[in-house]
């Protein structure tokens, strides 16, 4: 008879790893599920594996925050490669074209950047993880295949030269949900009329941890190895992946009714949007929205 494996452990709250290259998001996120034996646990959008930097990662009732974390802008700094494309977009692909580089100047660089930064439309790449007809585009890449995409409305918040060194360019940028640097990296190419692609990506920020230290799996494994017990330092509390949101403190009696998925009206709430939802001792309860009629309806809740 064989042994049933441990379904783990209760374990709340969010690690912002910082992931490293060369390792998909979901490998990242199941070592580190690993190391805290925890029961439950997600990303909050995937990173490529070339990308290194900020991988939040949700444990247990924190997972119930990761939409929220996937909707929230991003920042990354980005080294693009120009005069060479590849079919991934990126330094990981194979080469299809090489051309020459056009003088780059500050000037000149500032001005094209000015073009892409705003509300756009951008049209996914094949190696992504959109599905097409249940299929992976690129799966469908990677059997050769080219099939049409929608483009996505984006917006490129802000878009900043860093350095310009030789045929290279390093950017920052702070994005909305959706957009893919890769492609914003062979637009920015094609402009120039040379190609490009995006020979280095770190993620810097998300939606709200934007200064906030991250761990690496080096780290953590160090610990695990040394004291398990001391893993939990690295744990940030669920609420922090809204902290930009208003808060209410709810009575004894008005949680009750909202663990039971009834609005409930709160004196002194906001009129519109989302709220974090506090008990009167300070404990964070879940998320509710504003009702036309004023009241907070309760929508992800954390088990008490």
């Amino acid at each position: 008879m064989t042994r049933r494996r441990s379904a783990g452990v209760e374990v709340n709250g969010i690690i912002l790893l910082d992931k490293p290259q060369g390792l998909t998001s979901n490998a990242a996120l199941q070592r580190v599920k690993r190391l805290f034996n925890a029961r439950k646990a997600g990303h909050t959008g995937s990173l490529d594996p070339l990308a290194t930097g900020m991988l939040p990662l949700c444990l247990g009732e924190a997972t119930k925050m990761s939409a929220f974390l996937l909707e929230a802008d991003k920042r990354y700094e980005v080294t693009i490669q120009l005069g060479v494309t590849t079919n991934t977009g990126d330094a990981e692909g194979e080469v299809t074209s090489r051309s020459d580089v056009p003088p780059l100047t500050v000037d000149g660089v500032e001005s094209l950047l000015a073009r892409f930064r705003g509300p756009q439309s951008q049209t996914p790449p094949m190696h992504s993880a959109i599905k097409v007809n249940g299929q992976p585009l690129y799966k469908l890449a990677r059997a050769g295949q080219e099939v049409a995409r929608e483009s996505r409305e984006i917006i490129i918040h802000s878009l900043e030269l860093i350095s310009i060194e030789g045929d290279r360019l390093s950017l920052s940028v702070l994005c909305s949900k959706g957009t893919y640097i890769r492609t914003l990296a062979e637009d920015l190419g094609a402009a120039l009329g040379c190609g490009g692609h995006v020979l280095a990506l770190r993620r810097t920020a998300v939606g709200p941890f934007r200064d906030e230290p991250m761990v690496t799996l080096d780290t953590l494994e160090r610990v695990a190895a040394e004291d398990p017990a001391a893993l939990p330092q690295f744990l940030l509390p669920s609420e922090t992946a809204i902290a930009g949101w208003p808060g209410v403190k709810v009575s004894n009696d008005l949680a009750f009714f909202l663990c039971r998925g009834q609005p409930v009206f709160v004196p002194q709430s906001p009129t519109q949007g989302w709220v974090r939802i506090y008990r009167d001792d300070n404990r964070f309860i879940g998320v509710g929205r504003i009702m036309d009629d004023g009241r907070v309806s309760p929508k992800r809740l954390l088990k008490s």
